[in-house]
Order: C-alpha cells, then sequence, then structure tokens
C-alpha cells in the first residue's frame, strides 16, 4: 500500500513538470485545431449572423490585438470600421420627418372602399363629393390612389347589372308567376298556376287545372286583375319563363293594365328565384307530406296553406314578419311573461300556428 502511494505522487510530480516545459508548444498546438476548425466552419457558412454583442466583443478584442493578428477575426477590417461608422451614424441622427403629406387615416380608408363597393355606379370624384357631405375632405387623386390600392375597377367595369340586382331593385313593383304540379293518389297530375308578389311575399293561386292551356292561363291572368282591382297600379312588371302557354293574349292583359312582361332567360331558373323557392317551400311544408285525392282536395289544401303562408308564417327577409303584417303595416303583438300560448292546429296537425290566448 505504501508503495503504490509513492508511485502515484511521482507520475504526479512528473506530469506537472511535462506541462511546464510544453505548456507554450501545447497552446500553439491547440490554436492550430482551432483554426483549423474555425476555416471548416467558414466553408460550410457562407455568412455568419453578427448580433450586436458579437460585435462590441470583437470591435473590443481589436483593440488588444495587435494588426498584424487581425487575420484570426472572421471578419476584415473594413467591416470593423463600417461598423464603427455605423454606430456614430445612430448616435447622431436625428428623426427624420416624412416628406408630403400625411398618410390618411384607417378608417377614412375603410369608409372610401365601402362606398365604392356598395355603390357601383359612383366614381371617385362620386365618392369624394359624398365624403364632403359627411364632412370629409379629400382630394381627387387621394381617393382614386385608395381605390386603386384597394383593386376597385372604375365604376363603369363595376357597373353590371345582374338579374338578382334587378329583382331587388324592382321587387317593390314585381309579380313573380310560375307552375308547379302535383301528382295525386290515382297518379293524376295537377297543374298549379300561382303569382307571387315579390315585395311583400305574397301568394296568390290563380287555378288548378289537369290541362293546362292558352285560354285557360289567360283566363287566369284576367281574374288576377280583377281581384287586385286598385292594387294594380302598384305594379310594373310581371316576371315569367317561356313557356308556350303563355300567349300573346296574356301578355296583352297585363299591358292593358300598365304592367310590362319579364321573361327569364332560358333554362335559368335562378332568374325567377322567388317564384322557384316558393314552390320548395310549399313542397317541403304541404304538397310532399299529403296525400291529394283529386282536384278539390288540391284546392282546399292549396287555401289553407297559402292563407297560413300570407298571414302567420314569418319570413327572414321580412324582419320575421308574415306578408300581411308588412301589407297593412301591422305591428309585432307583444308577448308578456306567464301569457297563454294557444296551438291551433291546420290540415289535420300538419301545420302549427301559435298566438296569444285573448
Amino acid at each position: 500500500m505504501r508503495w503504490s502511494w509513492i508511485y502515484l505522487l511521482a507520475r504526479r510530480s512528473l506530469e506537472l513538470a511535462g506541462l511546464r516545459l510544453l505548456g507554450n508548444a501545447a497552446k500553439d498546438v491547440e490554436l492550430l485545431v482551432l483554426r483549423h476548425q474555425l476555416a471548416v466552419l467558414q466553408r460550410q457558412v457562407s455568412r455568419p449572423k453578427m448580433e450586436p454583442g458579437d460585435r462590441v466583443l470583437l470591435v473590443a478584442l481589436s483593440r488588444l490585438l495587435p494588426r498584424q493578428r487581425w487575420s484570426s477575426f472572421i471578419v476584415t477590417p473594413a467591416t470593423l470600421l463600417r461598423w464603427h461608422r455605423e454606430l456614430i451614424a445612430d448616435k447622431w441622427t436625428y428623426p427624420h420627418k416624412r416628406c408630403g403629406r400625411p398618410p390618411i387615416p384607417e378608417e377614412t380608408r375603410e369608409l372610401i372602399l365601402r362606398l365604392a363597393r356598395e355603390n357601383p355606379l359612383w366614381g371617385h370624384r362620386r365618392v369624394q363629393g359624398e365624403l364632403a357631405r359627411l364632412g370629409i375632405i379629400l382630394s381627387a387623386a387621394t381617393v382614386r390612389a385608395v381605390l386603386r390600392l384597394g383593386n376597385i375597377p372604375p365604376a363603369p367595369q363595376r357597373a353590371q347589372d345582374t338579374w338578382a340586382s334587378f329583382l331587388r331593385a324592382q321587387a317593390s313593383g314585381l309579380l313573380a308567376c310560375d307552375f308547379f304540379h302535383v301528382d295525386t293518389v290515382f297518379c293524376r297530375r295537377l297543374y298549379v298556376l300561382f303569382v307571387m308578389e315579390v315585395a311583400t311575399r305574397r301568394v296568390h293561386i290563380l287555378g288548378i287545372t289537369a290541362h293546362p292551356n292558352r285560354d285557360w292561363v289567360t283566363q287566369q291572368v284576367r281574374n288576377l286583375m280583377m281581384d287586385l282591382e286598385d292594387r294594380v297600379d302598384r305594379f310594373r312588371f310581371f316576371l315569367r319563363d317561356r313557356d308556350g302557354k303563355f300567349s300573346d293574349a296574356f301578355d296583352a292583359v297585363l299591358a292593358s293594365a300598365g304592367v310590362q312582361v319579364l321573361l327569364s332567360p332560358p333554362r335559368s331558373p335562378k332568374a325567377n328565384a322567388f317564384a322557384e323557392r316558393w314552390v320548395g317551400t310549399v313542397r317541403r311544408e304541404c304538397t310532399d307530406r299529403i296525400l291529394v285525392l283529386n282536384e278539390r282536395h288540391l284546392h282546399v289544401v292549396l287555401d289553407t296553406y297559402t292563407d297560413h303562408y300570407n298571414r302567420h308564417r314569418p319570413h327572414q327577409s321580412l324582419h320575421q314578419r308574415p306578408p300581411q303584417t308588412v301589407e297593412t303595416g301591422q305591428s309585432d303583438v307583444a308577448t308578456f311573461p306567464g301569457s297563454h300560448i294557444q296551438r291551433t292546429q291546420l290540415l289535420g296537425g300538419l301545420i302549427d300556428e301559435y298566438q296569444q290566448a285573448a
């Protein structure tokens, strides 16, 4: 045990003596190794990214190293001098004042784009005039630049009327007409002719027949003009498709009442979207859920449903009001807490109506 301790002390003493004698050579070898590793890294990274702290450290160390030894830096002396010039420039640079007119507020920019989108016929000068009326004074060139940056084309390119926009604009004086069919229990097909007042969504069932022809259709429109009486002056247009059952006599009856006939494009059901949607509604809520026996039975069913549709059923486009309420201008009935709600069943419970009990 004693000899092992003597051997360990002798070994450690010789290692310390060797380090003192070979210290400078070991440091040089280590420097060579580090330089070679740095050269390998420089081949892999084309331009290393320097943080501000790295720049400060390298600049400070450059003051402690002779100029002949600056080749050990991964940056050139010109780069160090450039960093110093940028530091001085940042220190003595005063806040820069932007030349030209100040930018318009973001709220004004959004308002210009909104006016242009909501009014396709308005050019930049018309938008400028509307802004001036609102108390926002801008030049026409500024408005035009905002529209150009917002990818909004000039007014002539935006002002393209579609059937949807045309029907919405003419809804207050528009009648829409169409057919739909119902098959009875005995496989007999009945055709229903109806007209809708687009502004109020009120529906009129003109007639039901198994053999519609031109004379029958013309007589039905005569009956409609008589039923409307003094209200016929409210309507300017009558929208129908190109079915052969609509004859020249049909159009003449409407023309005598001052109503202009509009023909929907061929194979374009969306052009008569209001009538098509009602057909889907009456099928979904009524005729597809009941077995029709004959023409008389269908009259009773459709009269009951159209009365419910015009008098009670709420409509999204009418702010959840029925057509009759919109036409007469009646206000909605307020419901008080604790009031009794009465249920009324129509068509044998197929349709339910709810109202406050008296």
